[in-house]
């Protein structure tokens, strides 16, 4: 199966960093063939602090998703937190994703699925590649067509995790699509001070383990300029790596 590449900042910011990340998008999609996905949020409810960028909201957000979507010809895949979400996203995005610790509310499960959109079910931390047989099984059993699954990392102890790649073969039982979360794996929750932290210098070796163990899918989260991003920035893969990177998962 041909890989799928997911990126996009980690929450919406402004239109012109939509726009700016866009268009390095679709000139990757031209020049390597590949099947690239635009990826953001339009609000993070799941942030460390209460005072932390939460993004523009469902209604401004959608609209400038499909702004995007209209300027750049690029699929748009963004995230929902709550089942009342569900419709008005479906509406424009291609994907719907389902935040790792959410991927067992069965009523948000059941509104991404019944949307007609992908839905893209993160693992949750706290659980294993085999525990993700059960939230595919609630989103095809709500008429899901098609249902993905993404490795994103385990808790290891306090404000780190680890990846356990086996996960990756373990969840393809379960679906055709999975895909490697290379930008959350390598995140340090909660450790920078209200904040998240990051090592965003292992992306590269995230991405290219996950494939050597069957990944066909790639997420990454990526800004022109990560150290003063809004959100997620120390896990964030800088937009000029991001071609080189995808060039080289694609062969």
């Amino acid at each position: 199966m041909k890989p799928i590449f997911i990126a996009g900042p980690c929450v919406i910011e402004s239109m012109d960093v939509l726009q700016t990340v866009a268009k390095e998008l679709a000139k990757i999609k031209q020049e390597t063939g590949a099947t690239v996905y635009f990826k953001a949020s339009f609000d993070k409810a799941n942030r460390t602090s209460i005072h932390s960028f939460r993004g523009p909201g469902l209604e401004k957000g959608m609209q400038m998703l499909a702004d995007i979507k209209a300027q750049f010809g690029l699929p748009i895949l963004t995230d929902i937190h709550e089942s009342s979400q569900a419709a008005a996203a479906g509406e424009v995005a291609d994907i719907l994703q389902i935040p790792a610790f959410l991927c067992r509310q069965t009523d948000l499960l059941v509104a991404a699925s019944q949307t007609g959109c992908i839905v893209n079910v993160k693992k949750a931390q706290f659980l294993s590649g085999d525990d993700m047989q059960y939230p595919v099984e609630k989103c095809r059993e709500a008429g899901a067509k098609e249902v993905w699954l993404t490795e994103r990392g385990n808790i290891y102890g306090y404000n780190n995790l680890v990846v356990d790649f086996r996960n990756i073969p373990l969840m393809k039982q379960y679906t055709d699509r999975v895909v490697m979360d290379c930008t959350h794996s390598v995140q340090r929750p909660g450790a920078a001070g209200g904040k998240t932290g990051g090592n965003r210098e292992y992306i590269p070796s995230m991405a290219l383990a996950a494939k050597a163990f069957g990944a066909n899918g790639f997420f990454f989260e990526t800004h022109p300029d990560p150290d003063h991003a809004l959100s997620d920035g120390p896990n964030m893969l800088p937009l000029d790596q991001l071609a080189a990177l995808i060039k080289e998962l694609a062969q």
